[in-house]
């Protein structure tokens, strides 16, 4: 049996205890999570043009492409992808976008609204590892944004980032 010291002692421990080990643990998503239910891939990618001359090819987006899934807004999230920063630092990255494969929005057109995050982190991911996939842990929030790489539909605030092991 506890007496009141050995009760006051807990107590007072548990709340030194940084916030990731009291709160239950983050719920791991993929990029499919991110579409709405009910609305497959197939849906928000049009059959797209190909520019001939450029040798590139510009998908066409259809509304569904920005409808987000609203029951993961405030979720506490993790999640892997590849950082493209907005701004670079001597110390590393801070505010990036996270999107679901190499390349996305430099060498192609712009992944869909509903498959781009943006992320700002306090603690900055290093320059030496900006190619390397990542798990990026913290709250999801929906809202549609334009960034000069694109429209955006989700915005994390970065609690935790690491290396993403296949």
């Amino acid at each position: 049996m506890l007496n009141r010291r050995s009760f006051v002692s807990i107590l007072a421990a548990a709340t030194a205890l940084p916030r990731t080990v009291l709160a239950e643990p983050p719920r791991e998503i993929m990029w499919d999570d991110l579409i709405p239910p009910g609305i497959p891939y197939s849906e928000i990618i049009g059959e797209g043009e190909l520019d001939e001359i450029n040798d590139t090819w510009a998908p066409i987006y259809d509304a569904n492409s920005t409808k987000l899934n609203e029951a993961l807004n405030g979720v506490y999230i993790k999640m892997p992808g590849y950082i493209l920063p907005f701004d670079i630092g001597a110390d590393g990255v801070t505010n990036f976008l996270l999107v679901p494969y190499v390349g996305a929005c430099i060498h192609t057109p712009p992944p869909p609204a509903n498959q781009l995050v943006v992320v700002n982190s306090e603690k900055p991911w290093p320059l030496d590892r900006l190619w390397e996939p990542v798990w990026v842990t913290g709250t999801l929030r929906t809202q549609l944004t334009s960034t000069d790489l694109g429209q955006t539909g989700y915005s994390i605030s970065a609690d935790e980032m690491e290396v993403y092991i296949w």
